[in-house]
C-alpha cells in the first residue's frame, strides 16, 4: 500500500538545513501561526501536492551519491513535518533502508509520546525554539512553548543531537532577559550540538499579499548583521564555558 503525504515543495540541492548537501521536503500544515513566516501558503494541510512515498525516493535515489559523499543526507522539513506522522515514518524507514543521514527540522509542538518511534529513524533534530518566555512565544507564533520545551527536554534524555534555531526578530526575540533564559534552557539539554541564529526577513511578505492577507509585521525592519553579533554576544558570555558552536 502506498503511503501519500502532502508535499508543499522540494529543494535537491540544500546547504542551510543539515549538514552537508541536503534533499529537503517541506511538507504542508503547520500548527504555528508565526507573524514572520515566509511560507503562510504552507499552513493549510489539506493544500500542497499529494506524492507518495515510493514517487519521493525515486528522486532522491538520484542525488544519494552527492548527498554522501558531502556528509549530506535528507532534511524533512514544514510547515510541520510531524502533523502527517504516519507519512513521515514511513518516509524515514524507507530513507534508513538506503543509509541515507536523516533530519527532522521541527517546531517541537508536538506531544512526546507520538514521537518515539519515529525518532529511531532520525540522526538529527533541528529544533526552532521561537523564543523561552511563553507569553511572548504566544503573542508571536499562537500557541504557547509547553510542548516545545518538553520536547526539548526529551530530545536530551534520549540522546539525540539536536541543533537549537532562534530566529531574531528585532524588538520581539533580541531582548537579552528571553536570550539569557534561551541561553540556560539549551545548557540543561545535554545533546545540544550547535546553536543557529537566523536574522530575521519581510521576503515572505508577498507570499501574504499574494493571499489576499496582510502581513502582520508591516514596517519591522529586517535583523541587521550588528542585530545577529548583539544577540551572538549574550549567548557567548553564557557559553563561554561550554564547547557550543554559534552559528
Amino acid at each position: 500500500m502506498h503511503t501519500t503525504g502532502k508535499i508543499h515543495s522540494i529543494e535537491t540541492f540544500g546547504t542551510v538545513d543539515g549538514p552537508g548537501i541536503r534533499y529537503i521536503i517541506f511538507l504542508q500544515g503547520c500548527p504555528l501561526r508565526c507573524k514572520y513566516c515566509h511560507n503562510r501558503d504552507s499552513w493549510n494541510l489539506q493544500e500542497g501536492k499529494d506524492m507518495s512515498v515510493e514517487e519521493l525516493l525515486q528522486d532522491i535515489k538520484k542525488y544519494i551519491p552527492f548527498m554522501k559523499s558531502s556528509g549530506g543526507g535528507v532534511t524533512i522539513s514544514g510547515g510541520e513535518p510531524t502533523l502527517q506522522l504516519e507519512f513521515l515514518l514511513h518516509l524515514l524507514k524507507e530513507l534508513k533502508k538506503l543509509d541515507v543521514h536523516t533530519c527532522l527540522d521541527t517546531s517541537g509542538f508536538i506531544h512526546t509520546s507520538l514521537m518515539e518511534e519515529v525518532l529511531e529513524y532520525v540522526d538529527l533534530v533541528l529544533m526552532d525554539v521561537k523564543h523561552i518566555n511563553s507569553t511572548k512565544h504566544k503573542e508571536l507564533v499562537g500557541v504557547d512553548n509547553d510542548k516545545i520545551l518538553a520536547f526539548g527536554e526529551y530530545l536530551s534524555q534520549k540522546s539525540i543531537p539536536i541543533w537549537i534555531r532562534h530566529v531574531v526578530v528585532p524588538t520581539y526575540t533580541d531582548e537579552e532577559v528571553d536570550i539569557k533564559g534561551l541561553a540556560e534552557y539549551i545548557l540543561n539539554l545535554k545533546s545540544v550540538k550547535k546553536v543557529e541564529l537566523l536574522p530575521y526577513h519581510s521576503m515572505g511578505k508577498e507570499k501574504w499579499q499574494a493571499l489576499g492577507l496582510q502581513y502582520p509585521l508591516e514596517g519591522l525592519p529586517d535583523a541587521t548583521e550588528e542585530d545577529i553579533k548583539r544577540v551572538k554576544a549574550i549567548f557567548n558570555r553564557y557559553f563561554e564555558k561550554y564547547s557550543l558552536k554559534i552559528a
